[in-house]
């Protein structure tokens, strides 16, 4: 096994969470996600799938920051969707890792959805991959929805997202400097998105292994409204 995928693995293994996850299956997570590391560098070249200097890199800022937030996210099997999924990150790390979940990977490139459907048969996942654009698929379908990138969430782009979760559902971006994470949640409140009486929302540090910067996660929900109450009859 890599010795720096071995290494995270172990100390994500420290929050009890993620090892009662792990634990049982450890050794065919870390073939899965080996597996998967070989599949990006072997089309890298050709589709720029990710940004890496080598298989370092490549454990470090793209498998382990994925799965660091997995301690954080909402517990219990769901259905999960990972938008813009690009390479398959979050996506694919967590479907390693929580295989009782129901996966979607949105992806709008024709090049990197065909990386997926690809990818998920050779490591025999069964992750649903549809090539539209996030505004183009179904909505309210997804109890949790994860999006990483480190573009701003901008109101188009929040607006889109909130559209695909089922009522009572999570979305999860993982983000890095908190200063910047509060500027950007504030320029959402001053144009009128994530008022504290309709969204809950968490920040949430967490530690990347061998990464030394910052990285968080923030979990946006819709707030449930009230029941309404009940009629009273006046006869």
């Amino acid at each position: 096994m890599d010795a720096t995928l071995a290494a995270g693995l172990e100390q994500l293994r420290e929050d009890p969470r993620v090892n009662a996850l792990l634990a049982p299956r450890i050794d065919a997570v870390a073939a899965l996600l080996e597996r998967y590391m070989a599949e990006i560098e072997f089309f890298n070249p050709a589709y720029g799938l990710v940004s890496v200097k080598n298989r370092r890199d490549l454990v470090i800022r793209h498998i382990l920051d994925s799965l660091a937030a997995l301690g954080c996210l909402p517990e219990g099997d769901r259905a999960i969707a990972d938008v813009g999924s690009g390479a398959g990150l979050p996506g694919i790390p967590l479907a390693i890792c929580l295989p009782g979940s129901r996966f979607t990977l949105i992806e709008r490139m024709g090049r990197r959805a065909g990386f997926l459907r690809n990818t998920a048969a050779v490591l025999g996942l069964s992750v649903e991959v549809e090539e539209r654009e996030m505004e183009k698929a179904a909505p309210g379908r997804f109890d949790l929805l994860v999006f990483r990138a480190f573009r701003p969430l901008e109101p188009p782009v929040l607006k889109g997202l909130l559209r695909l979760l089922a009522e009572g559902g999570t979305l999860a971006a993982w983000k890095g400097r908190r200063a910047a994470l509060e500027e950007e949640l504030g320029k959402l409140e001053a144009a009128g998105f994530l008022h504290s009486g309709e969204f809950r929302r968490q920040i949430l540090p967490v530690k990347v292994p061998f990464l030394e910067e910052e990285r968080h996660l923030v979990l946006i929900s819709p707030s449930v409204p009230p029941a309404p109450a009940p009629l009273i009859s006046t006869s």
